[in-house]
């Protein structure tokens, strides 16, 4: 019961490892936040279709007591002496055992720019100042510029069109779409979906990926495949395609063009793939290091379904594993091992629909829309946030909010 337990990241991983050891020791949970993000629905956060409190909600109610919460960046790992160094943190952690859940960082890929200039997609503050960004770039049209002008005004790319690069392309289309209409403007917005592979959602099977190009044309969403970004400006992009460049101004630049290994990872001395990611055992834990357990999207399992990599679903699965393997490692016990299937897939596409992939069987439309709103409120964390959370959908009901003039949207905010 004295085992010191650290558990670096509060992602799903991180989150629901802590929910399943808790009692177990002495158990501290690190995070850069004090909040969990349910990430794939920050989609319907930027749309104003579910609020911060539905997902995000603070660890300080999803956790009790015999959880420590500390709010740091983690700076340093050292296996060898069993300590975790925190930035402006007085004192090093020590732990006998160590979860690692810290997760990717935004991948830039060093294109000139993109780190300082575009909007990543990875907080709720994002989501935040892309919201912003749009209704200030709708507050500069006046109701009489010609529709060419408020075309050129009112461009918005996205750069990667993995999910994440479809489901958040689709979403600002509508969003602007609706503006438009709401404002009286003249002509179209025009949103951009940059890949520099051969087609849309490239980890997906093709059932889905009808309904995802099927979506981005309603939406009238702009996809450009095997382009090339080569630079990002203050108010415009630069991108390549068959050696032919061109720059267009934009409104925004949001970038989900992939992930990249965390640096506290990067520094660890152990086994890796050629890409980076921790060679663990199929009980989830390092080789060298019988006592540190890794999960998420830091580690490679081969025991799982190609398509879950890199997803929160998996860490959703493995948080289960590790927590029931922490447990049993302090007991002296025989570890165990999972093998990790697809629970089903559901993206979001625009305010009004959705597809979603279970049982090998695919649906779109209005009704995939629901579907996932129900799928994901039985994954929320503990009983009391998911009952709360599925009463306000149903009784408050899941309409986007509009792109309002910047004052009333603050007032509604506020």
């Amino acid at each position: 019961m004295s085992a010191k337990i650290v558990i670096l990241g509060g992602g799903f991983g991180g989150l629901f490892t802590a929910l399943e050891v808790a009692g177990s020791g002495k158990v501290t949970l690190v995070n850069e936040v004090d909040h969990f993000l349910f990430t794939p629905m920050l989609y319907e956060y930027l749309s104003g279709e579910v609020e911060a409190w539905h997902i995000a909600p603070r660890f300080d109610e999803l956790l009790d007591d015999n959880v420590n919460r500390i709010q740091r960046p983690v700076q340093e790992v050292d296996l060898a002496n069993q300590t975790v160094t925190l930035e402006n943190y007085p004192e090093k952690l020590n732990y006998d055992v160590l979860v690692l859940t810290l997760g990717g960082i935004t991948n830039y890929a060093g294109v000139d720019g993109a780190e300082e200039l575009s909007v990543p997609f990875r907080k709720l503050a994002h989501a935040d100042e892309l919201r912003q960004r749009m209704v200030a770039a709708l507050d500069r049209i006046p109701p009489d510029m010609p529709p060419q002008d408020v075309r050129r005004e009112l461009t918005f790319a996205v750069v990667g069109a993995g999910a994440s690069g479809c489901e958040l392309s689709t979403k600002m289309s509508d969003l602007l779409v609706d503006a438009f209409r709401r404002r009286a403007l003249q002509g179209e917005p025009r949103v951009l979906l940059l890949e520099m592979g051969e087609r849309v959602v490239p980890g997906m099977g093709e059932q889905i990926r009808e309904f995802v190009e099927d979506a981005l044309r309603q939406s009238h969403v702009e996809v450009h495949t095997q382009t090339r970004v080569v630079k990002v400006m203050s108010d415009g992009i630069t991108f390549e395609h068959q050696g032919n460049e061109e720059t267009l101004k934009t409104g925004s630049v949001v970038w989900t063009g992939g992930v990249r290994i965390n640096p506290v990872i990067e520094q660890l001395d152990v086994e890796k793939t050629k890409r980076g990611l921790l060679l663990i055992k199929p009980t989830l834990q390092l080789a060298e290091h019988n006592n540190v357990f890794a999960l998420g999207d830091i580690a490679f399992f081969p025991d799982a379904t190609p398509t879950l990599a890199g997803t929160a679903q998996l860490a959703f699965q493995q948080a289960g594993l590790a927590g029931r393997n922490i447990k049993t490692f302090l007991e002296g016990g025989e570890l165990h091992t999972r093998h990790f299937e697809e629970l089903g897939e559901a993206i979001s596409l625009g305010t009004e629909r959705a597809a979603v992939l279970t049982g090998g069987k695919a649906f779109g439309g209005a009704l995939a829309r629901q579907a996932r709103f129900a799928l994901y409120t039985s994954r929320l964390p503990t009983w009391h946030h998911r009952l709360r959370v599925g009463a306000s959908w149903f009784f408050e009901g899941t309409a986007p909010r509009p792109l309002l003039p910047l004052g009333l949207e603050r007032s509604v905010v506020d």
